[in-house]
This record gives C-alpha cells, sequence and structure tokens, in this order.
C-alpha cells in the first residue's frame, strides 16, 4: 500500500471512464470538450497498450516524455505542435486526477514539458476579399437571405461559428446588439453593425418562418432546409461554398472571418483591449497575436509608400 492508500491495480479503461465521467459530471465541461479529452486519451491508452503498459501505477515520467515525442514524430497521420500540447494537456489533467483520487502515488505527468509551438499567426482577408465574399451570398432565395444573414453577422462581431450557430432568436437583443455565448458559458454582449442587422432583419422576416414551418418549433436563429438548427459543420460548408462563388483564390476557414474582424479593427485604430471583450479572450495576450499581423501590414505599406525606406 502506497503513501495514499493505493491498493491493486489501475487499470487503464476503467481509470479513463472514471475521469471522464469526472469532468462531465464534476466539472461540467461541455459535450465538446469532453469528446475532444476521449479522442486525446484513446491515443495515450493505445500507446501504453502498445508498451504493454496495464497498470498506470507502472507509468513513469520518462514514459510521458517518450509518448510526447512519438506524438511529434510519427509519420502517420503527423500533429502539429499546437495538437500534441493540447494532447498532453489532457494527458496531465488524467494523471493529476489518479492522484487526487488515489489511484496511483505519484503524478508522473507533472514535469513533462509540451513540445515548443512557433508562432501561428491568424489568416485574415482583406476589406475588398471580405465584401467579395459577404457579395457572393446576395439573393432572395431563403438559403441566400440565410447564408447572407450568417456570414454578415460572423464579421460583425468576430464570434466563433459555434457561437452564432448557437444563437437563438432571443439573443438578438435590440436594434445592434447581440449576445454571445463563448467558451466556459461565458456571455458577452457584442454590437452588431447595420449591414448584418439588416441582414438578420430581413432573413428573419423573408426566410425563417418558412424555414421554421418544415420542422418542429424550435429557438434557434438559424435553421436549415428541414428547419432544424444550422450545425457547425453546415456553417463551414456555407462559407466555403461563398468562398468559391467570391473566387476568392484563399483558403477561407471558419475562423477567417473572426481573424479578418479583429485585424480589421485593429487596423482601424480600436484599442486591443475593446478586441479582446469582444473577442471573448480570457488573455490579452491572445488577442495581441492580431497586432503582429497588423504590424506586418503596416511595415509593408511604409515600405511601399515612404520614399526613404527601401
Amino acid at each position: 500500500m502506497g503513501p495514499h492508500g493505493v491498493t491493486g491495480p489501475a487499470l487503464v479503461e476503467p481509470a479513463v471512464h472514471s475521469y471522464l465521467r469526472h469532468v462531465s459530471i464534476e466539472r461540467g465541461l461541455s459535450a465538446n470538450t469532453v469528446a475532444a479529452y476521449r479522442r486525446d486519451l484513446v491515443i495515450y491508452a493505445g500507446w501504453l497498450m502498445d508498451a504493454e503498459i496495464t497498470d498506470l501505477r507502472a507509468v513513469t515520467g520518462p514514459q510521458v516524455s517518450a509518448f510526447v515525442q512519438h506524438l511529434g514524430s510519427r509519420t502517420e497521420s503527423p500533429l502539429t505542435a499546437a495538437s500534441v500540447a493540447r494532447i498532453l494537456s489532457t494527458v496531465r489533467g488524467f494523471h493529476r486526477f489518479l492522484l487526487e483520487e488515489s489511484l496511483v502515488d505519484v503524478d508522473v505527468a507533472h514535469e513533462t514539458k509540451p513540445p515548443k509551438l512557433g508562432l501561428r499567426l491568424p489568416k485574415a482577408i482583406s476589406i475588398e476579399q471580405v465584401t467579395a465574399l459577404l457579395a457572393a451570398t446576395d439573393g432572395e432565395e431563403l438559403q441566400q437571405l440565410r447564408d447572407k444573414a450568417l456570414l454578415e453577422l460572423l464579421y460583425a462581431t468576430g464570434a466563433r461559428v459555434s457561437e452564432v450557430v448557437n444563437l437563438n432568436v432571443d439573443d438578438m437583443l435590440e436594434e445592434d446588439v447581440v449576445r454571445l455565448t463563448g467558451k466556459g458559458n461565458k456571455q458577452r454582449i457584442v454590437p452588431v453593425g447595420s449591414f448584418a442587422r439588416a441582414a438578420v432583419d430581413a432573413y428573419l422576416v423573408r426566410a425563417r418562418p418558412v424555414l421554421s414551418g418544415r420542422g418542429k418549433a424550435t429557438p434557434a436563429l438559424f435553421l436549415g432546409v428541414r428547419g432544424h438548427r444550422v450545425s457547425r459543420q453546415n456553417a463551414w460548408l456555407i462559407i466555403r461554398a461563398a468562398a468559391e462563388r467570391a473566387e476568392l483564390g484563399v483558403e477561407v476557414s471558419p475562423h477567417t472571418l473572426r481573424h479578418s474582424f479583429a485585424t480589421h479593427l485593429l487596423s482601424g485604430g480600436a484599442d486591443v483591449r475593446v478586441v479582446q471583450e469582444l473577442l471573448g479572450h480570457s488573455s490579452v495576450a491572445t488577442t495581441q497575436i492580431y497586432t503582429l499581423v497588423t504590424i506586418d501590414t503596416l511595415r509593408d505599406v511604409y515600405t511601399t509608400a515612404h520614399p526613404r525606406a527601401r
């Protein structure tokens, strides 16, 4: 018996189930987050099985480090440094839980360091490209009215795609603000510009009642052709289809409009802390990545415009 009163082996599978139940019920994490933890721990459990480790008390610190190294060097479906860091974060949380529950004597993952992350600057598109993307949803058909409202709202608020598809009609609070529910169920109120408000109003009057009549009553703001809430995957396809019609020549992801929102605000002189608030970032350090993008733009403009810059 160890110092924590540990008896018997700590088998991998039941321990993983206990941890997922703990984060789901006791910590109240979202279904998406719990699903991500499950995927990470399936990878970890598979690696332990390959290493013929069935008892979690037998895992050592160097073995956790070897697991991280394995993730970073695998040739089949290679992972980015960010993905490796996320999986390690899950594994560290798991081992901390094992210690707290007295399933093991020591937290062996505590000191394992994630790989160094290269600074990945967010990819924004220009104001002209955003205008072309939004124009690609023009039209009076039900889906065009909905797609226009969806894309205009994404660009107007800088919201994550998940935040916009989770909106209910009641979240459009007044003429010019919307209530968004971000990570950790944190709510924030964000202004909505006149273009987005007009597009949402047109959709609410001319399209949503028809779409709503095709399915069961739902408070969801954005509805699919069968009257159900639009999914994140659907929103992604809507954005991609609009980008193809606009012939932008660049890859547009669901996050592109959020990146562009932040970059264009900062380029226009907005304070970084205001942008932080609008984006729902818990740390200003996350928002400051966008200032690096705008500095690059400033440098480019300066180099081409100033007579003594070159």
